[in-house]
């Protein structure tokens, strides 16, 4: 690798966010460490994206453009590492923003640990305000919270030194069987990676629920990893993202697609008490929300295709043995399901 190569590439897939796009462009070249390349993959938004993306490129030859077809997240994250030159990765939703400290504290850290990974934390209290804001239909796009001017002295942060990444981490938002520190559902937003230990894992094209396809094959690689909780993403409310908008059969079909691709991973590379445990930290628990989307769905079409998906995994095994009373009842819900 040249020396022209920056040290991290940040990448922000794009489509339709042109009234939250500067804020995330902003907090970039806020950012203390200045070494870095963002690449604004432009997902065929058919706003005013690609002219705000001219304008700060132009300002800055630190931003790189990749233009393309509309191919969802997935396909966006994945073109832009395609052509990722950095040392290090780190995924940045265009709709949210980081802290000013971020890549400085970030990059710190994985270097003197010498990991795979660096995680940190998401502003979880200006998250809650803004979603009850959101939820009263006030426009939250201008808003910026105040944790944003918080300084950090970068030699003193409090870091974890992480064995097996796998034990610390969950999708249920209550547990007493998840080593601390806890790392709470598959944000692949809340980290800085070593590029050469992601780089031969694409984030699966086509689907919703991309995070926890992605996020479970990571960990099941077992990373040298660091953490921190100090707040430096800032993950913002946005109704008309993907997931929000999706409909019921889209996410049940995702979740199953997804499940399937996890469980085979799973149940070939992981330990017998790592399968146990990514069973009832995240497997049940995703099964939990697709079954809830599927109760939504009354066409008798779809229900059908739902109950075809179910009967899949079902007679593969991924749903013996619940790990609790919640999963057994559920496990009756699925069999009632497939069988009507």
């Amino acid at each position: 690798m040249t020396d022209d190569k920056p040290k991290i590439s940040v990448i922000i897939p794009i489509y339709n966010v042109e009234k939250y796009l500067r804020r995330c462009l902003d907090s970039m070249l806020s950012q203390t460490f200045t070494d870095w390349q963002a690449i604004c993959v432009n997902d065929g938004s058919p706003d005013n994206c690609g002219e705000i993306l001219s304008e700060y490129a132009g300002r800055d030859g630190r931003f790189k453009i990749v233009n393309k077809e509309n191919g969802g997240l997935s396909d966006a994250r994945n073109a832009g590492m395609r052509v990722a030159d950095g040392d290090f990765i780190l995924f940045l939703d265009s709709d949210d923003f980081i802290h000013p400290q971020t890549l400085e504290i970030a990059h710190k850290y994985i270097v003197q640990n010498n990991a795979d990974v660096f995680l940190f934390g998401y502003d979880e209290k200006s998250h809650r305000k803004l979603l009850r804001l959101m939820r009263s239909e006030v426009d939250v796009s201008g808003c910026v919270p105040g944790a944003l001017n918080r300084k950090y002295n970068i030699d003193g942060v409090r870091v974890h030194k992480i064995k097996n990444l796998l034990f610390h981490c969950t999708e249920r938002n209550r547990t007493v069987r998840v080593l601390h520190p806890v790392r709470r559902h598959c944000f692949p937003v809340l980290a800085l990676y070593r590029r050469d230990f992601i780089s031969d894992l694409p984030f699966v094209r086509g689907i919703i629920y991309e995070d926890f396809v992605w996020w479970s094959l990571l960990i099941l690689r077992r990373p040298k990893t660091v953490m921190t909780k100090l707040p430096l993403y800032f993950y913002m409310p946005n109704p008309t993202s993907i997931l929000n908008a999706s409909r019921a059969l889209r996410v049940v079909k995702s979740l199953c697609d997804g499940i399937g691709i996890v469980y085979d991973a799973y149940s070939v590379n992981a330990t017998g008490r790592e399968l146990k445990h990514y069973m009832r930290e995240f497997l049940w628990p995703f099964t939990f929300i697709a079954m809830q989307h599927a109760r939504q769905i009354t066409d008798e079409k779809d229900r059908a295709i739902v109950a075809d998906n179910l009967k899949k995994l079902y007679s593969a095994g991924v749903f013996d043995n619940p790990p609790n009373r919640r999963a057994r009842r559920y496990l009756g819900r699925i069999r009632d399901f497939i069988n009507n």
